[in-house]
């Protein structure tokens, strides 16, 4: 069985990362969606939130799980049974960053290996901090982002939860 590992923060997960999920979904038999923890950083929804709004926006895919791990990522994919992490790239600067972590990741585990993905050209300027920046000033954030995940951050701003 081929399983993937995509990794990221999720917050909140955008269009962009449910593209990569999707097209991943039709690749591998298994992929694994974990929601990272990192304690250094400040999230606007708890990990557990973010799952939840993950597994809302993919429980039409079969194959797709979502889990949440705090863990060094090879050292989950191993758990896992991974064989491959699933990075998706957006820019130049994307790939300079992706491609050390991922050098990084096969020196600790020459086993795992890391795909990376294209992002979809709709999607290639979108990122969760530009929809966090965007609902700060109330700015239109529905075509970046599913319905409910929409809900949940005008909620975290204060903002009223359009139905």
């Amino acid at each position: 069985m081929r399983s993937a590992v995509y990794p990221g923060s999720f917050d909140p997960v955008t269009f962009g990362h449910l593209d990569i999920i999707e097209r991943a979904s039709k690749h591998f038999d298994r992929v694994i969606v974990c929601v990272m923890v990192n304690y250094k950083k400040n999230y606007l929804f708890s990990s557990e939130e973010r799952c939840a709004m993950i597994r809302e926006s993919v429980a039409h895919l079969e194959n797709v799980e979502v889990d949440v791990s705090s863990s060094l990522l090879v050292d989950y994919a191993k758990l896992k049974g991974a064989q491959v992490i699933l990075k998706g790239l957006r820019t130049v600067q994307d790939f300079e960053f992706e491609l050390q972590m991922a050098l990084t990741n096969k020196k600790l585990d020459n086993d795992v290996e890391t795909f990376f993905m294209v992002t979809n050209n709709q999607y290639s300027y979108l990122s969760s901090s530009v929809v966090r920046e965007l609902m700060e000033f109330d700015g239109d954030v529905s075509d970046f982002i599913p319905p409910h995940v929409e809900k949940a951050i005008r909620i975290k701003y204060g903002k009223d939860a359009r139905e």
